[in-house]
């Protein structure tokens, strides 16, 4: 994944995740749902099956108040979106579960800290995938299916893919 003109990347990094179904969904999320839902977004984190850390810019994490150990249950990516001053954490749903309301609260203690306003979204390779995760997924964050990338999923509250504050 080369950065492209719409993503920043730290340096003009290449970021190589492993082969399989979930990297698609992250790569996806990276060059398709970020461009639509959050243009101008700085990637942060995107994890990877092979290398648990495919990339992670800790410098800009902490200068927005988040300092992670190794241990931390990251989300599979995270988004800065300069502009309106989001985090936007971002699960990749091939094996294991949606933001449901335990992982919610798990993001929540994580990020704490955070100066940013906190944004959940829940991605999904497509809309099949999503339906048997549909009971779970926890209300205030957003759905996303892969393969209808120009629709995103609102489930309720007065915000729409941003943070609840």
């Amino acid at each position: 994944m080369r950065n492209k003109s719409n993503k920043r990347i730290a340096g003009d990094c290449k970021i190589t995740l492993s082969p399989g179904e979930h990297s698609d969904l992250i790569r996806a999320i990276i060059e398709e749902f970020a461009s639509r839902f959050a243009p101008g977004s700085v990637l942060v984190y995107a994890g990877d099956t092979g290398e648990k850390w495919g990339y992670f810019d800790a410098v800009l994490l902490s200068e927005l108040g988040v300092d992670v150990d190794s241990h931390g249950k990251m989300p599979d990516v995270i988004l800065y979106d300069t502009e309106r001053n989001w985090l936007l954490l971002i699960e990749a749903v091939t094996s294991h579960g949606p933001v449901d309301a335990k992982r919610h609260a798990e993001l929540s203690k994580l990020f704490i800290t955070s100066k940013a306003g906190l944004g959940y979204v829940t991605a999904f390779q497509n809309r099949s995938v999503m339906a048997r995760y549909l009971s779970e997924i926890a209300w205030e964050t957003e759905g996303r299916v892969a393969d209808s990338p120009s629709h995103l999923i609102h489930f309720n509250g007065e915000r729409f893919c941003g943070p609840y504050c």
